[in-house]
């Protein structure tokens, strides 16, 4: 027998042995499948064939979830070609969206990494001087209810009164692969922000130099090298009399970085009392993480993760 049959069939027999060992419980739905290919096709093709009584969009959704994986590689690609012989693993959902969280969606979960989507009034982490909830510390307990050595490592913060994506790392070598190499991990970050006043430019950059003061306020000098460098990309997307909506990319990612750069050309951030707003037409800052985009720190593998628009932004537009 070839050396290749027979490693194929010592992998099955493990992933079949960890499936019994996981699923003792009489009833239990299974949380693992292994399919084996027999002839050439697409792998969407294939999925549908393998689960004839569900529908095509509950097949789709399948690999949408990324609940596909072949040679220990998840695979979402539709067209993704298979040949006879190969195993196709089906897993349990990534998403956690049925265990409730506070003040927070889960919006991906892996054994490395939790991306979620934070309210608008939830803090980050703790200052030092608050011991008030935290997205951190919400996580944490969540992730010692499931298994009691668990542990969390903060990543990247938003402030308290900006909603939208951020994550958190599940070990502390994936936290500090990812801040070691956060600009070249990260590939993608955009905000939402509602700003005072019509913004004449459909697009433009702002680029300044920030630092902080005694009192702890991060202010911009355009003096180069007198501060760290932040680079500011923006467009509009809805305007009026009164306010616009921006799509917001950081080339960096910088302490107040938006809401300083705002204030400096003059359209500050709707609710940003500190750099400068007079208005607060929603009840809170204008501020929303909308997409995250960055390489896993363990596959390889490139991670999007997106949230809209707050409604509470665009129904000031009509």
């Amino acid at each position: 027998m070839q050396a290749s049959i027979v490693k194929k069939i010592l992998e099955s027999i493990i992933i079949l042995q960890w499936y019994t060992m996981n699923n003792k419980t009489e009833n239990k739905k299974s949380s693992l499948q292994v399919l084996q290919v027999k002839r050439s096709s697409a792998l969407l093709e294939f999925l549908y064939e393998s689960f004839p009584d569900q529908s095509r969009k509950s097949v789709k959704s399948i690999l949408e979830n990324k609940r596909v994986s072949i040679g220990n590689k998840t695979i979402t690609q539709f067209d993704y070609q298979l040949e006879p012989g190969m195993e196709i693993i089906i897993g349990k959902k990534n998403v956690a969206a049925d265990i409730p969280l506070r003040k927070m969606k889960m919006v991906y979960e892996d054994e490395y990494i939790i991306v979620i989507d934070k309210d608008c009034g939830l803090l980050s982490v703790s200052t030092g001087k608050e011991h008030e909830e935290t997205a951190f510390s919400i996580l944490r307990d969540y992730v010692k209810s499931k298994k009691r050595d668990s542990q969390l490592f903060v990543l990247h913060r938003l402030d308290r009164e900006t909603s939208g994506i951020m994550m958190f790392a599940k070990n502390i070598d994936v936290q500090q692969k990812m801040q070691d190499n956060w600009d070249e991990a990260v590939t993608k970050r955009i905000y939402y922000a509602l700003v005072e006043g019509r913004v004449a430019e459909v697009k433009g950059e702002i680029v300044s130099w920030l630092k902080e003061s005694k009192s702890l306020k991060v202010f911009s000098s355009h003096k180069p090298g007198d501060g760290q460098k932040a680079v500011t990309q923006y467009r509009v997307l809805k305007t009026n009399d009164r306010y616009s909506i921006l799509q917001v990319s950081l080339e960096t990612g910088r302490k107040n970085q938006i809401r300083i750069h705002m204030h400096d050309i003059g359209h500050p951030v709707a609710g940003d009392k500190k750099y400068g707003a007079v208005t607060d037409p929603i009840r809170r800052m204008g501020l929303h993480a909308g997409v995250l985009e960055f390489i896993h720190p363990v596959t390889g593998e490139c991670m999007h993760f997106e949230t809209p628009v707050p409604a509470l932004f665009t129904r000031l537009f009509g």
